[in-house]
């Protein structure tokens, strides 16, 4: 595919991206979707390893709205601290250790390929306390932010200069009614 083509496809994912997070953000604020702030904070965490490994093998436009991401889930988590579910659990808890756990493992594989197969399999795990939260409380949610964000991260695959494990695995497990990747 062409370079424009790619370009293209990067700003449309991160333009939809942008257009996703409206709903969330409106229903934050009117204290209407209540965030978990640790599932947010292991997405930030998660996505930007995911963005560093992306830009190391040369993603392109394609890392575009994975940065972009990153960025929003720590913005959601400032949030949530504040204005998102205040029903923290002893297993919300060890989701959050297990998954800032893997920060070290990250530094000491010093490689992208190990870095994106670790964050891949700890964000099922982060993803966890707000599966909880939404089994309880399933209308403190946008389902619209999490469905445009399986098209954004299709479209950030198209948009990839460089296919590899390393710039695909990671989009790739968020192409699916799910996140931050919201």
């Amino acid at each position: 595919m062409p370079d424009t083509i790619k370009v293209l496809l990067g700003g449309s994912a991160t333009v939809l991206a942008l257009v996703g997070y409206v709903p969330y953000f409106r229903d934050i604020f009117r204290g209407k979707t209540k965030p978990h702030a640790f599932s947010w904070l292991i997405w930030g965490v998660l996505t930007a390893i995911g963005y560093a490994g992306q830009v190391s093998d040369g993603a392109g436009a394609g890392a575009w709205v994975t940065g972009l991401t990153a960025a929003v889930c720590f913005f959601i988590f400032a949030l949530a601290v504040f204005r998102g579910e205040k029903n923290i659990t002893r297993g919300d808890w060890l989701c959050l250790i297990f998954s800032l756990s893997a920060i070290p493992l990250w530094i000491f594989t010093n490689s992208p390929f190990w870095s994106v197969i670790l964050i891949t399999v700890i964000d099922i795990v982060g993803f966890l306390p707000t599966f909880r939260k939404s089994y309880f409380k399933p209308h403190e949610e946008t389902a619209v932010t999490y469905t445009l964000s399986s098209v954004k991260f299709g479209l950030s695959i198209l948009a990839l200069q460089n296919y590899s494990v390393i710039t695909v695995l990671y989009p790739a497990s968020l192409v699916r009614a799910k996140k931050c990747s919201a």
